[in-house]
């Protein structure tokens, strides 16, 4: 995976404000042994402004 690919949301997070089929861009990637690796997420609303930045396990995310 690189950094700063596009990602797609594949599970709704209501807490975060984020749903299914939301667009993001991976900012970094975290390793942990023993545990699913791990990706910060950027998302952007509409108007190209930041809705939010999530820690997310690889998952929750399809990589394009």
């Amino acid at each position: 995976m690189k950094l700063y690919s596009d990602v797609i949301l594949l599970c709704n997070l209501p807490e975060e404000g984020l749903y299914t089929g939301e667009i993001g861009t991976v900012l970094e990637q975290h390793h942990v042994e023993g545990l699913e690796t791990g990706y910060s997420v950027e998302f952007f609303d509409l108007l190209g402004n930041i809705a939010a930045v999530a820690t997310l396990p690889g998952s929750y995310l399809r990589f394009n």
